[in-house]
């Protein structure tokens, strides 16, 4: 039976992967309480439909900095699509496009970012983690913007990985058919060596991840580079507005889908007082929990300018390569349609917080 549903493809995920890599991409840290809250999160708001409204033509498209999108999805950045698949990011990009989407590579991507800026249809954003070697950074940074991608999106909640249970039982390590290509592999070496009980992840982040970086070495990234600055971490007002009186383009609401720290609120139930702390100063993205265009529908009524979605694109890209990861895009996009057409709202500019109830 074809999918019908993200839940479906993520029966299928759990079926076929393996148990380490399964934990590694579904896991959450500590108890993962918060991994669970920003999926129940979206459950517990409520909508309430206008009627009587002319719906019979539904947009869904957005612009987000200088960009088109076809409806307003993302690909969150994500590590290692190889894990589930042997076309990895060549897929997932290919399919970002083909929906309409935008495109957020990992800093740890399995494949190299010229080949996934030439695989692109869409717009393309490079994610980052601040390394100790700022020379490292630099470069990758540096050919980014040489391969055309179009903004930089700083995560900004992990000084180091959390915890994570799964990773710490299974002892995750990468396999040597994965690697983080776009980084040298000498910086990459403490990801592929396995020790019992030890998530060769967490001892990456511990030894090349810099801890000690504040708001003011946002200066330092922005002379050295034209493109625009995303922080991706953001869940108070009062960081909100630190972001943008340092002058970031954008911010993501996120708990790191749940990976980091564990007790922290959902992204969904933040929203709000993000979007009304920059007061439209920038826009305001969300990841975590997304698993139904209704769940979207929501997330614009609070303010949110895109949503980005992780977990479901990989179930997709697992259960059958580009096809799949589309798949679950197309689906989200036309539950989000039809649900906007069902409250009454024929444009995303229609969609605002009158929407819920």
């Amino acid at each position: 039976m074809n999918p019908l549903h993200v839940a479906d493809y993520a029966a299928a995920a759990k079926a076929t992967l393996a148990g380490d890599v399964l934990g590694y991409l579904d896991g959450g840290s500590g108890a993962e309480w918060t991994l669970r809250e920003n999926t129940a999160a979206y459950q517990r708001i409520r909508l309430r439909p206008r009627v009587l409204v002319d719906v019979e033509a539904v947009d869904t498209a957005v612009d987000l900095l200088g960009s088109s999108l076809t409806a307003p999805l993302g690909v969150a950045p994500m590590a290692y699509h190889r894990l589930v698949h042997p076309d990895g990011e060549l897929a997932t990009v290919a399919a970002a496009g083909a929906a309409g989407a935008l495109f957020v590579a990992s800093m740890f991507a399995s494949t190299d970012l010229v080949r996934m800026a030439d695989a692109a249809t869409g717009p393309l954003w490079m994610q980052l983690y601040w390394l100790r070697d700022r020379g490292a950074l630099l470069d990758l940074v540096g050919r980014a913007e040489r391969a055309g991608y179009r903004a930089l999106v700083l995560t900004v909640d992990a000084p180091k990985v959390a915890r994570r249970l799964r990773d710490l039982r299974s002892g995750f390590t990468l396999p040597a058919h994965v690697s983080a290509v776009n980084l040298t592999s000498e910086l990459m070496a403490p990801s592929h060596v396995a020790q019992a009980g030890v998530s060769a992840i967490e001892r990456h982040s511990r030894e090349r991840f810099d801890p000690t970086i504040t708001w003011a070495d946002l200066a330092w990234l922005r002379e050295r580079t034209r493109l625009p600055l995303v922080l991706k971490g953001i869940l108070t007002s009062a960081d909100a507005w630190l972001a943008v009186e340092h002058g970031v383009d954008a911010v993501v609401v996120s708990n790191h889908g749940g990976r980091q720290l564990d007790g922290v609120p959902a992204t969904v139930d933040v929203l709000a007082e993000v979007v009304d702390a920059v007061a439209g100063a920038l826009p305001v993205l969300v990841d975590g929990g997304v698993r139904r265009g209704t769940d979207v529908l929501k997330a614009l009524a609070l303010g949110a300018a895109t949503v980005l979605v992780g977990r479901p694109v990989l179930w997709g890209l697992a259960h059958s390569g580009a096809a799949g990861a589309e798949h679950v895009l197309t689906l989200l996009r036309e539950e989000l349609e039809e649900a906007m057409a069902l409250c009454g709202r024929p444009t995303t500019a229609d969609v605002d917080r009158s929407v819920l109830g």
